[in-house]
C-alpha cells in the first residue's frame, strides 16, 4: 500500500517494504502502550488500510494535539469506507478517551481527504492551515490545510446517528 503510486499521491515519498513494516511496528507498538492509534481496516478479510488517531511527531501551532488519520488501497476508494471507519475512530476518542478536540490535516491539493474531513463534521480553521515543517519550501505538498471537530454532545449524536449506534454498544468495541 505504502509503495502504491495514487495512495501515496499527496505524500512526500513512497515507502519501501522495510520501511513500512518498520512503520507498521512502531505504530503496533503505540497501540499496545495507549490503547489506540491507527487502527487496519479490513473488509471481507482482506486488509483494506487504515484510520485512527495519532499523534504528530513534529512541532507546529496546533501541537500537541491528537489527529484523525486515514490510508487505504484504491480499490475501496469512493465506497464511504474511510468516512465510516473515521468516524468510529473519533467516536472512540470522544466518547472513550474524552478529547476536547480531534484535527485533521492534509496537503491543500487532496481533495479527496478534504471531502472525508467535511462529510465527518470537521470544520476548516483556515488561520490555521500551515506549511508542513518536514517538507522544504515551495514542494507542492508543503501547504496544508487545517480541520478540527471539538467533542460536543450534538457531535458525539451526530457520529452515532451517522453510524446506526442507538446507545454505546459498537462505540464501545471500537478499539
Amino acid at each position: 500500500m505504502n509503495a502504491d503510486d495514487r495512495v501515496m499521491e499527496f505524500f512526500p515519498k513512497k515507502l519501501s517494504r522495510k520501511k513500512s513494516r518498520e512503520v507498521f511496528a512502531i505504530l503496533k507498538d503505540e497501540i499496545e502502550d495507549r490503547g489506540w492509534g491507527l487502527w487496519a481496516v479490513e473488509i471481507n478479510s482482506e486488509l483494506a488500510g487504515y484510520t485512527g488517531l495519532a499523534s504528530p511527531a513534529y512541532e507546529a501551532h496546533f501541537t500537541p494535539c491528537t489527529e484523525i488519520g486515514w490510508r487505504f488501497l484504491p480499490q475501496f476508494w469512493g465506497q464511504g469506507y474511510a468516512t465510516e471507519a473515521a468516524r468510529l475512530a473519533l467516536l472512540f476518542a470522544f466518547a472513550t478517551l474524552h478529547l476536547e478536540e480531534v484535527v485533521s490535516f492534509t496537503a491543500r491539493v487532496n481533495r479527496r481527504s478534504v471531502k472525508v474531513m467535511q462529510r465527518l463534521g470537521m470544520v476548516r480553521d483556515p488561520e490555521g492551515d500551515f506549511d508542513h515543517p518536514e517538507l522544504p519550501a515551495g514542494h507542492v505538498l508543503q501547504r496544508h490545510v487545517l480541520y478540527r471537530l471539538k467533542n460536543m454532545p450534538e457531535t458525539t449524536a451526530m457520529l452515532k446517528r451517522e453510524l446506526g449506534i442507538q446507545n454505546n454498544e459498537r462505540a464501545n468495541r471500537v478499539g
